[in-house]
């Protein structure tokens, strides 16, 4: 089982450049890094796990850049978006950034998309709070017709380009009716996302792995009704806690990757945490 780890970065953590290095030479799988732009101070959206928000939400790098600083300094260590809010990004811009990555990377990309939580946030950017799903995967159809080799017209919904010379490619190549980098897809478990992950995506990644023993047979009765091979559909639990028990529950609903959630800290704390990580590899 590969084992990666993900943080909230900010300006008052360790670095993207220090915690990459040293992710790699410990021979952890990949860095995956969550995505707010901002967090307004009134809003009436509530934490999802509960409580206080925490203060790193406000304080967060922008994924793209930290991801491309942990890139330049590896050389096997898999980056990844956990997650995107793909509806607050206008899709051409990026597509842009996403291929930019995965080419200066050779291929190391998982993009993680979701939806978001927090109105208010969304709102600012424009976005519809209930079309905001719809609007993600018109957004990421129009990613995909610019990743296209040749250049390729996209009209819908709510976007659309002409056909253009956009370079350069992602270095992942199409698989069935995926193309453009890894592609993970967070949400709760459900009928229509599953329908939607069989059509459009790598896999799922759901936020810490709970139910599995339900939610995985329907994601594969979709995923075969859709036409697609179940060796190839992936499930990435994140944001993990991690004990023995627990990854050994994981890896019998087929899963080969983990992501485990690391403090939002300087560096001596992360290090220690990594420290305690070391016992799963």
């Amino acid at each position: 089982m590969r084992i990666a780890t993900t943080i909230f970065l900010t300006d008052e953590t360790i670095t993207p450049v220090r915690l990459a290095r040293e992710l790699e030479q410990r021979g952890f799988a990949g860095l995956y890094l969550p995505e707010h732009t901002h967090i307004p101070v009134n809003r009436e959206s509530p934490y999802p796990a509960g409580g206080e928000l925490p203060a790193e939400y406000g304080r967060t790098l922008d994924p793209f850049v930290a991801l491309g600083q942990a890139a330049a300094v590896t050389e096997r260590l898999a980056v990844g978006t956990g997650i995107t809010l793909i509806a607050q990004h206008d899709p051409i811009d990026l597509a842009k950034q996403a291929a930019t990555l995965d080419h200066l990377s050779g291929g190391r990309l998982t993009l993680g998309i979701g939806f978001g939580w927090n109105k208010e946030e969304a709102a600012d950017h424009g976005v519809e709070w209930s079309t905001r799903r719809a609007l993600g995967w018109d957004r990421l159809a129009l990613m995909r017709a610019l990743w296209a080799d040749e250049p390729t017209a996209y009209e819908g919904e709510f976007g659309s380009v002409l056909a253009s010379f956009a370079h350069p490619k992602p270095v992942q190549r199409p698989r069935g009716p995926v193309s453009g980098p890894r592609t993970l897809i967070g949400g709760a478990a459900g009928p229509k996302l599953f329908a939607r992950i069989a059509q459009d995506a790598d896999g799922w990644m759901p936020i810490g792995g709970r139910g599995l023993s339900e939610s995985v047979p329907k994601l594969r009765s979709a995923w075969e009704e859709a036409g697609r091979d179940p060796k190839h559909l992936q499930v990435v639990p994140y944001a993990v806690q991690p004990s023995p028990g627990k990854l050994a529950y994981y890896a019998e609903f087929g899963v080969d990757e983990v992501v485990l959630q690391l403090p939002s800290a300087a560096e001596t704390e992360v290090l220690r945490a990594l420290d305690a990580y070391a016992a799963y590899l």
